[in-house]
């Protein structure tokens, strides 16, 4: 049994045309399936699909991360097994792979999360790409701009479930649009943007600061394990809550028993989802 779901963000405007994601999505949902089917750890395919995501430029993370208002690109990833280790940094500076940058990170004994110029100085120690011209490889962000920037933020995620019964969750952004310098969202955050635990694994997508004031990924855990809501009705009550406040975005999810269940309040969600009793689909703007 496995099931997997990416998120290539939440608060697509209709006006836009989303195909290359679409048919981005579609590709690469197929190649997580096969990954888990050939027996790779949820870790792994979390990882994989967020590389994937992030060196494309077509969503606002890693390549199509967004500018700073002082015109810094700074990237946030997080990610999180079902045996609770977890990696993350926040606003590391012109890096290729912010996720594998905390997967190396999950394997650290003393810290979870590193930040700014420590986080770029650790990825260079353990080898993995910098980014030298970060002014011109930062350039298809200019792709992802709405009409009146209505929809400016973006984020992509991972969940899966692989054929040992592990759960593995995964988050990366390039930030909002012009964020305030030195603003930090909800992606690096363990328990808001990332969770994962023996029951489910959560991404979030959406106004980051509305999932870190309810705590939005682990407020979905908590419920499954406390009260058993069912794994749909867990997502729409935490986003019942964040709408509540003003705020708006989306949450996948997957358990242990392989369910699926993506929910946004949002004008839509880029995602897609394949499980062995799903077959492959990517969506958009419809509802489940």
């Amino acid at each position: 049994m496995y099931a997997l779901i990416i998120h290539g963000g939440a608060g697509p405007h209709p006006s836009k045309d989303y195909s290359k994601q679409v048919t981005h999505m579609g590709e690469l949902i197929v190649k997580g399936q096969k990954l888990l089917e050939a027996g790779t750890s949820a870790l792994d395919v979390v990882e994989a699909m967020i590389m994937e995501m992030e060196a494309c430029g077509l969503y606002v993370a890693g390549k199509g991360a967004a500018p700073d208002e002082a015109g810094n690109f700074l990237l946030d990833a997080s990610i999180m097994t079902s045996d609770a280790k977890a990696g993350a940094v926040a606003a590391i500076p012109a890096v290729k792979h912010p996720i594998s940058i905390a997967k190396t990170l999950l394997h650290e004994p003393e810290y979870i999360m590193l930040s700014e110029a420590s986080a770029r100085n650790y990825a260079a120690k353990n080898g993995h790409t910098l980014i030298e011209d970060a002014e011109n490889y930062y350039q298809d962000y200019k792709d992802h701009i709405t009409p009146g920037n209505i929809s400016k933020h973006g984020t992509v995620g991972a969940v899966a479930l692989d054929l040992t019964g592990q759960l593995a969750a995964g988050t990366s952004t390039g930030g909002t649009l012009f964020k305030a310098a030195g603003r930090i969202g909800d992606t690096p955050l363990i328990g808001a943007g990332t969770w994962a635990d023996q029951n489910v694994a959560i991404s979030s997508t959406g106004l980051g600061e509305f999932f870190i004031q309810t705590a939005a990924a682990h407020d979905v855990a908590a419920q499954i394990e406390y009260a058993a809501k069912p794994l749909d009705k867990a997502l729409q009550h935490s986003l019942d809550k964040i709408e509540r406040l003003g705020g708006d975005g989306g949450l996948i999810a997957v358990n242990n028993k392989g369910e699926i269940a993506m929910k946004f309040n949002s004008h839509g969600m880029k995602r897609a989802a394949v499980s062995s009793s799903q077959a492959p689909i990517v969506r958009v703007f419809e509802k489940e």
